[in-house]
């Protein structure tokens, strides 16, 4: 049978068991018509590059479809039935990729990277000198008496 990578992109506004429960859904009707699921990813709430269906976020779920061509026309026919559901992908692979996605590969990263920088201190934290806002401007060092001095002695 052919192999399928298969991404869809839920609504915002619905709940992750929503999401999970549709990913069920269509891992059913797959496997009655006589396919398998062999990997399904969920990659969490994501935002978009524009606007969807006036939805700026989406939950993105992966599935590695082993399943025959009229498997692949019902799930994307339910998909456009469904309201929830802003858009799908579904491409023909030569070989499923082992292990976890890119997508789950590169949050695997910004984990670690994340634990890393803890380590280190926050980017933010300044030396002995604080916050920018903390330094005195060259106005602020005038006083208001010598402010006030040189504007009326240009007036007389």
């Amino acid at each position: 049978m052919p192999l399928y990578e298969h991404v869809y992109l839920a609504r915002q506004d619905t709940s992750t068991q929503q999401v999970d429960e549709l990913t069920a859904q269509l891992k059913g009707v797959i496997e009655g018509l006589g396919g398998s699921i062999k990997k399904s990813e969920y990659w969490g709430v994501k935002s978009l590059s524009y606007r969807l269906r006036k939805n700026r976020k989406a939950h993105f779920t992966l599935l590695d479809i082993d399943a025959p061509p009229p498997a692949i026309n019902e799930i994307e026919r339910l998909e456009r039935l469904n309201e929830d559901v802003l858009r799908y992908l579904t491409i023909r692979v030569d070989a499923h990729e082992e292990g976890p996605s890119a997508m789950m590969r590169r949050a695997e990263r910004d984990r670690d990277r994340d634990e890393r920088r803890g380590e280190r201190g926050e980017r933010g934290e300044r030396g002995e000198r604080g916050e920018r806002g903390d330094r005195p401007r060259d106005r602020d060092r005038r006083g208001r008496d010598d402010s006030e001095d040189s504007e009326n002695a240009g007036r007389e």
